[in-house]
């Protein structure tokens, strides 16, 4: 049986998000039908008897991998990079999602350069987002962020510097000395409503702009 136009659309959002929860695929490729859980599952079970995709039964609900990600079905990295497309699926429900990259390499990280769990363009605004589950010590969050001085120290990345955001339940002591802004919140909602009461649509000292609608 040849793949569907949506066939395509989730094997290649599997290998984006590398792995995604039953769920969140309904949500994303099913919302418009009566049941959108049924329909995934039927569309799933299809493309996984293909060979088209993969599936870990260790988590439920049931969560799904791309043909060419290569992870354990028990892997502890699961719940990071589920973390990340949760993080995608609060962005899409706020408007003016533009990017969304999972974990881009920037330069090689034996260098000291830097990966952020998600580089995205929100309402014409970089970011550089970090989805911090653990906690860190002082020392390992200064030398994540010493990573992204280095990025912009290097002139890699086009000015203007995207925004730091880290999306923790811990708060940390961080530098206010950084040439770009570093922002923490416990979710991209709750960040995006603090800035409501910050000025906003005039341009940073900086030159980065984040426009709240």
């Amino acid at each position: 049986m040849s793949l569907t136009s949506r066939d395509k659309a989730i094997i290649k959002t599997l290998d984006k998000f590398r792995v995604m929860d039953r769920d969140s695929i309904a949500e994303l490729f099913f919302a418009g039908l009566k049941n959108p859980k049924y329909a995934a599952n039927n569309v799933l079970l299809r493309l996984l008897r293909d060979g088209e995709i993969q599936r870990s039964t260790a988590f439920i609900p049931y969560c799904y991998f791309g043909p060419n990600v290569q992870m354990k079905q028990q892997s502890h990295k699961i719940g990071h990079f589920l973390a990340i497309l949760n993080v995608y699926k609060e962005m899409v429900k706020l408007g003016e999602l533009e990017s969304f990259l999972v974990e881009p390499k920037y330069g090689r990280k034996k260098d000291g350069c830097c990966e952020p769990d998600i580089s995205a363009r929100f309402r014409k605004t970089p970011f550089f987002i970090e989805v911090q589950k653990t906690v860190y010590s002082t020392k390992q969050m200064d030398e994540k962020l010493d990573r992204y001085f280095q990025l912009y120290e290097s002139g890699f990345i086009e000015k203007p510097f995207p925004h730091v955001l880290i999306l923790s339940d811990q708060r940390y002591a961080i530098d206010e000395n950084y040439p770009f802004k570093v922002f923490q919140s416990e979710s991209f909602t709750e960040f995006l409503s603090s800035l409501k009461s910050a000025p906003v649509n005039k341009p940073s000292e900086r030159g980065v702009r984040i426009v709240v609608k």
